[in-house]
């Protein structure tokens, strides 16, 4: 591929990441950007592929850093300090005999929940009124029938942006009910970015969110699901049906070769959040009274699927390094790069207070987890509140396209 020479044995080049023979390619190597690959199989990560990854950075760094100067030199000389580091850790861990290493994803903490509802069995906070999944009252004896529980209020707002450097949207969000008859259902947020080249960013972003709809609009007029179980399987299908849309335009068009977009849906009930996840856009949970048992206002719900995040779960960068790293944006799992792709799903029960967070990259790259939950619950209105990030993150830079979906849950008023 670049004409560098290779060790005896390797399977990856040092320089540019290309296999050395590619017919050795199987389903358990993801690619990368740049032609690189790197095995993730069973929850393990392969130090020599991860190490010859590293090295591609190194030499890439080298070259800017040759060409360089001011401000840039300075960003050139970081990153190949901290790859270094990075390198010298996986060299002693190879020496000593290792081969891969397991990879840990950080599940988001849970509610603490001691104190039982009388109607569902549900846990709740111990000063709880009121059963986060059902709603019932939770005074000693007291029992709600299922049809006077509080009716609660779902207010929502869903923005997007070029940001301050890209010619090109390639964002792509929704935000809107599903309903059988005259009753509502649930409602749908999702955020979807877009990658590729000849602007196919957009193209792949969009039709994934329109598959997806359709995919779950049919599957919800046929049935709805009994249980968190069925709300999986019926968002992993509707997922799976939208990276078979992306993966085929992209293999029938020559001009959109390589597209592709990450995915993050939220199905909001009245009781619970079922969510489905792929790729480095985000879903937080946040409650002014806490989300987790450490009493923390904000909770990440998603994992980024990232090579940096990774090297963040195995102690190799620190959560703030990874922020700025310069290969935080490589991706190891998204729609439309393989036939099928693994998609994360997970179900969270809601409380009135809660606050649902969508967002792509172009957000959290410059706006911190603390800072997003304070604005979102310090501001009045979720217009306001997606204003307010976004030109946040416009005013620090907006290198990539930014959106946001904010959905805030409350009861009605008389009812509680």
């Amino acid at each position: 591929m670049c004409g560098a020479p290779l060790a005896p044995g390797a399977r990856f080049c040092v320089r540019c990441g290309a296999l050395a023979f590619p017919a050795a390619a199987n389903a358990d190597e993801i690619a990368l950007s740049g032609r690189q690959r790197v095995q993730i199989s069973a929850g393990a990560l392969s130090l020599r592929e991860l190490l010859a990854v590293v090295e591609s950075g190194v030499f890439y760094w080298r070259q800017r850093l040759e060409r360089a100067d001011g401000v840039a030199r300075e960003q050139a000389v970081a990153a190949i300090k901290d790859l270094s580091q990075i390198l010298d850790n996986l060299a002693t861990q190879i020496a000593q005999g290792r081969e891969t290493i397991r990879i840990t994803g950080r599940l988001p903490p849970r509610r603490r929940a001691p104190r039982p509802c009388p109607l569902c069995g549900r846990g709740n906070r111990q000063a709880a009124r009121y059963c986060m999944a059902c709603g019932a009252p939770l005074h000693p004896g007291q029992r709600a029938e299922p049809s006077r529980l509080p009716a609660r209020r779902l207010a929502i707002a869903a923005r997007t942006d070029r940001g301050a450097v890209r010619p090109v949207n390639e964002d792509t969000v929704y935000a809107g009910e599903f309903t059988a008859g005259h009753s509502s259902i649930g409602t749908l947020l999702v955020v979807a970015d877009g990658m590729g080249g000849h602007q196919a960013g957009d193209v792949a972003s969009s039709l994934a969110v329109a598959t997806l709809k359709q995919a779950l609009t049919d599957a919800l007029n046929a049935s709805l699901p009994e249980d968190d179980q069925a709300w999986h399987a019926l968002l992993r299908g509707a997922v799976q049906e939208a990276n078979r849309q992306v993966y085929a335009q992209a293999r029938a068009d020559a001009a959109r070769r390589g597209m592709g977009t990450t995915l993050t849906v939220a199905v909001v009930t009245e009781t619970r959040a079922h969510l489905a996840h792929v790729g480095d856009s985000r879903a937080y949970l946040l409650n002014p009274a806490g989300v987790t048992g450490e009493g923390s206002i904000w909770t990440q719900l998603t994992i980024d699927h990232t090579l940096v995040a990774r090297l963040v779960d195995i102690g190799q960068l620190t959560p703030e390094q990874a922020r700025v790293h310069p290969q935080r944006h490589m991706l190891y799992r998204s729609l439309g790069t393989d036939p099928v792709t693994e998609v994360d799903v997970l179900s969270q029960a809601l409380a009135a207070g809660d606050v649902l967070v969508l967002c792509s990259d172009g957000l959290v790259n410059h706006v911190d987890d603390g800072e997003l939950a304070r604005i979102v619950l310090e501001t009045p209105g979720e217009d306001l509140a997606c204003e307010r990030l976004i030109a946040l993150a416009n005013e620090r830079g907006g290198q990539d396209n930014i959106s946001v979906v904010i959905a805030r849950i409350s009861r009605v008023e008389g009812l509680a």
